[in-house]
């Protein structure tokens, strides 16, 4: 189950807004993917209704899956790597942001969540399906369904560079999360398939929220 703060519907989103506020991304000095999620594992998950760019997350130390995501991305790309972000989407429950990278040809990924399993990955897998289907078993809603439906082409945030993506909340609402959601989705099940999962079991369900802020997770509607 995710429990980002962006919600899945786009017109719901006018309730997320971010105030106008401009601050200095300096130098990070994060030396390895593992100690940018380190620093995300440690900040505080939002359960407000606002977005924040990678500058505001180190001076805040708060994120839900959007800010982090831009975080890792804004990290990464000082260690080397295109700063991107991929979307998961889900069937009743959040979309998930993730920050993929790769290592030796192979792609692992960055993520703030307030569920336990939909954090990091190591740079292990293949391709980015396998890599977006290592997150399958661990995305499920509050009633227990097992919700991650498709995943989106990477975007790549070196296109609003002009927007000051790294220092503004401004851009985030109006631009780049639109231009996320009309990337091209590909879809992982078959109807066939989603007509015979099973729910997740009560253990499973019980130890991905240890520590969540209930605060920030989606109820199914």
């Amino acid at each position: 189950m995710t429990t980002n703060a962006r919600p899945d519907n786009p017109a719901s989103r006018a309730r997320f807004r971010a105030p106008p506020r401009r601050a200095t991304f300096g130098p990070v000095n994060f030396a390895s993917p593992l100690e940018i999620q380190t620093f995300l594992d440690e900040t505080a998950y939002s359960d407000e209704p606002i977005y924040r760019c990678p500058a505001r997350v180190l001076v805040d130390r708060k994120a839900h899956c959007v800010d982090g995501a831009l975080l890792a991305a804004a990290a990464l790309r000082r260690l080397g790597d295109p700063p991107l972000i991929l979307d998961m989407r889900a069937h009743r429950d959040d979309d998930h942001l993730i920050a993929p990278f790769r290592r030796n040809d192979c792609w692992g990924a960055l993520a703030k969540s307030n569920v336990v399993g939909l954090r990091f990955r190591e740079p292990v897998y293949l391709s980015l399906r396998e890599l977006v289907m290592s997150y399958f078993q661990d995305y499920y809603n509050l009633d227990g369904e097992r919700a991650l439906r498709s995943y989106s082409d990477p975007l790549d945030l070196t296109a609003f560079d002009h927007l000051s993506w790294e220092t503004s909340d401004e851009p985030i609402e109006p631009i780049i999360l639109p231009a996320l959601d009309a990337a091209p989705h590909h879809e992982l099940l078959t109807p066939a398939m989603i007509a015979a999962l099973t729910p997740i079991d009560r253990r499973t369900y019980d130890a991905g929220l240890s520590g969540a802020n209930w605060n920030g997770l989606y109820r199914p509607k």
